[in-house]
């Protein structure tokens, strides 16, 4: 990052910041600053626990605390414990609460009118989709990577959501006990490792890499929730994996895959993988990819 990329962030900041008015206690004209307002956007029609709210906005537990008894003190939300367990509680708005988000939602469309106004048919397009695309990359540095047990409950949801989708998507649909799947035990250390992405504190994608003490490092169960297939989190997880496989000392990674999996196939080839003859039995795969590592870091292709 360069001395100008980051003067060109700060302005970015100061701009939005200021045309928007968050800089002002009453926010949107209405006596409550931006935290306020923007909770009771996020708790919604269904309710959200604290713990949720506090993920999402990326708040400390003492000022998400402070911000919800002042909307309490005003009638606009209640604080409920779940009847399994005592110590999380569940946000929810009250009739007064929907009221006064229903005001802010008026009041927050008024102001994007007001941001569009000034400008021509075509600024407006170019500023809509300049804006898509901020927020898109936005949200894709706010995901998370960690290395964590394949028994773990994310990693699980994870592993299940991605067996439900190669059933929707394969030809002949999918069973786990025909395919060649790692043990748990084959995606922990020294042998492995599992690695789960997340955003706001949700399980969004995850990929394992198998670290054999006789055969090259393997990539294994990459998948990412469709709704986060914009983020560019596939290329994200080769790059830490092959970094990964690298701090291990390998110089070559493999990986195979569906032919149904056209976009992984895709992704793979401009990585830097390339096709080869088939190094294992896996039923399901009508690809087998490799890549030379670079010692340095840098993949080979």
């Amino acid at each position: 990052m360069g001395a100008e990329q980051i003067n060109t962030v700060r302005r970015f900041n100061r701009t939005v910041s200021a045309r928007v008015g968050v800089l002002h206690d009453r926010f949107l004209g209405r006596d409550r600053p931006v935290g306020e307002a923007r909770l009771l956007w996020e708790i919604g029609e269904h309710g959200q626990t604290v713990r949720q709210l506090r993920e999402r906005l990326g708040l400390d537990s003492g000022y998400i605390s402070r911000l919800l008894r002042s909307l309490e003190s005003d009638g606009l939300v209640t604080m409920e414990p779940q009847p399994g367990d005592k110590r999380v509680r569940t946000v929810l708005l009250t009739d007064a609460g929907r009221t006064e988000r229903a005001v802010l939602d008026r009041r927050s469309d008024e102001l994007a009118g007001s941001l569009l106004a000034p400008l021509n048919a075509a600024q407006r397009a170019r500023l809509v989709a300049a804006m898509a695309e901020v927020d898109r990359l936005l949200t894709a540095a706010t995901v998370t990577m960690e290395a964590v047990d394949p028994r773990h409950p994310d990693a699980e949801h994870c592993l299940r959501s991605y067996f439900t989708e190669l059933q929707e998507r394969f030809e002949a649909g999918f069973d786990p006990a025909l395919s060649l799947l790692p043990d748990a035990g084959e995606l922990r250390p020294p042998r492995g490792l599992f690695l789960v992405a997340r955003l706001h504190g949700e399980p969004i994608g995850c990929a394992g890499l198998k670290l054999p003490p006789d055969a090259p490092a393997e990539i294994k169960r990459m998948w990412v929730a469709r709704h986060a297939r914009r983020l560019g989190l596939g290329r994200r997880f080769l790059t830490e994996l092959e970094g990964r496989a690298v701090g291990h000392g390998r110089d070559l990674l493999r990986l195979d895959t569906n032919k149904a999996l056209a976009a992984a196939v895709g992704l793979y080839r401009s990585c830097g993988f390339q096709e080869v003859p088939a190094f294992n039995d896996e039923p399901y795969a009508h690809h087998w990819f490799e890549k030379r590592l670079d010692r340095g870091g840098e993949g080979q292709g």
